[in-house]
């Protein structure tokens, strides 16, 4: 049994990690919003807890391990993208879920075992809110449902702020019918054209919920009252995480939502904060046509994932370069080498593993392949797209071929069959033919040769 140390955020340290259940290893992880392609900073927390999902499943077996990821799929950021691109909230929410799997397929994540749609767990959601009012840990006031922040004496405990830094923090809406500044909503009304649902508490128009409910109802639903980690990033340490552990604690009764909280470091580009105003805000479909996958998932791991990341032009070509190193070396198959399980199981430490994977590549040691596919890297995928890169050179196509194919996938799965079609045309147009199939995980894929 691989032994696993991970840090906690909630009480500073690094412990052994004890699963509730060896048979039933639990992971939540927050997922994404869907009303926009996912940018570079959403990417690493989906990378983080994708190669911790490895790690348990190589710890524990395949079938012990259970990983959900939600999908926000209402909040206001979707009803106004809808609004403004004149579309249906399911329709964009769709097609944007659609460029998101395809995004991280192309990085190399596995799916998790369960990922839930907010949408499609009102009920849970109204069903907890029930169960706080009733406990008097929620009040009914001008048609919301709010958490009394008050009621749980063990708020602040995982984020470690103190009151004026939570009131700042939560950029707090000091609405005349809270009862103490720092309660936050938990169902609220729905205005005209929004979606809305039968509200609960006796309110009677209709609602929907806040944010922090939907996950509080997600991990009920498929972990359990209580369960082992609960990932994310460190922005949502406070207020997601902490109004979640709140919410969940006292609908049940219990002193503890997750035995293991995980957050992983912030993002910045080339030194800066990414974002719009700074023009370095970079999408995974952008970063993905500069760079193939395996790059992009090995250069951010090359930090270790509590830390903050740089990412910069020189850490790709950094990647690169390994990748090659790694690829050319001449290595026998075997199990994934122990100083690399060690490297990981110890609060995944990403860095010293792919400093092993290195010196395994320099001495030929066994078992590279298998270690570097303990972290989500494909060698062998590696090895045949820059034999296919060899070969687009000495054809003289000017086609990135697997940027294409990755829009031609995301295409297909939002049954956008004319632009998946075009794409296959503009591809045969050069000699290159397509057979579309399904990997291991039943995913769709699509490999590519010159016919």
């Amino acid at each position: 049994m691989i032994e696993i140390a991970l840090y906690d955020t909630r009480s500073r340290r690094k412990a052994p990690f004890v699963p509730r259940e060896a048979d039933n290893v639990r992971l939540y992880v927050c997922g994404p919003t869907v009303y926009d392609f996912a940018h570079i900073g959403n990417l690493r927390p989906i990378l983080v807890f994708d190669v911790l999902f490895r790690l348990l499943r190589s710890a524990y077996g395949e079938d012990a391990v259970t990983y959900v990821r939600n999908v926000t799929d209402v909040d206001d950021k979707i009803n106004a993208r809808a609004a403004e691109r004149g579309i249906s909230i399911r329709d964009l929410t769709e097609a944007t879920l659609a460029d998101f799997h395809a995004d991280i397929e192309a990085v190399g994540c596995l799916p998790p075992t369960v990922e839930p749609r907010a949408t499609d767990n009102i009920g849970e959601m109204k069903r907890l809110i029930e169960a706080l009012v009733k406990r008097g840990h929620a009040y009914v006031a001008d048609g919301h449902v709010l958490f009394s922040v008050g009621s749980f004496a063990g708020y602040g405990q995982l984020s470690k702020r103190s009151l004026d830094e939570m009131l700042a923090g939560a950029r707090v809406d000091i609405a005349p019918y809270k009862r103490d500044a720092m309660d936050f909503v938990l169902w609220k009304p729905s205005a005209e054209g929004e979606p809305g649902w039968e509200s609960p508490a006796g309110i009677a128009v209709p609602g929907r919920p806040g944010w922090h409910i939907e996950c509080s109802a997600m991990a009920h639903r498929y972990l359990g009252e209580a369960f082992d980690i609960h990932g994310g990033g460190i922005d949502l340490a406070f207020p997601h995480h902490e109004n979640e552990r709140a919410q969940t604690c006292c609908a049940f009764g219990h002193d503890e939502m997750a035995t293991v909280w995980m957050h992983n470091g912030f993002l910045q580009v080339e030194g800066r904060k990414m974002a719009k105003s700074e023009g370095n805000f970079i999408t995974i479909r952008e970063a993905l046509s500069g760079a193939d996958g395996d790059t992009l998932r090995l250069a951010m791991l090359m930090t270790q994932y509590r830390q903050p990341i740089d990412w910069t032009a020189r850490r790709l070509d950094e990647a690169r370069a390994m990748l090659r190193a790694w690829t050319g070396a001449q290595s026998a198959e075997g199990e994934p080498d122990a100083a690399v399980v060690a490297a990981l199981a110890d609060d995944l430490n990403t860095p010293l593993a792919i400093a092993r994977l290195g010196e395994m590549a320099r001495t030929s040691a066994p078992g590279l392949a298998a270690s570097a596919a303990l972290m989500g890297i494909d060698l062998g995928r590696v090895r045949a797209r820059e034999e296919r890169d060899e070969a687009q050179k000495a054809a003289g196509l000017s086609l990135d071929v697997d940027a294409l194919l990755a829009e031609r996938l995301a295409a297909r799965a939002a049954k956008d069959f004319t632009r998946a079609d075009a794409i296959r045309d503009q591809l045969a147009a050069e000699g290159i033919v397509l057979k579309d199939g399904k990997g291991p995980d039943g995913a769709p894929t699509t490999t590519w040769s010159f016919g």
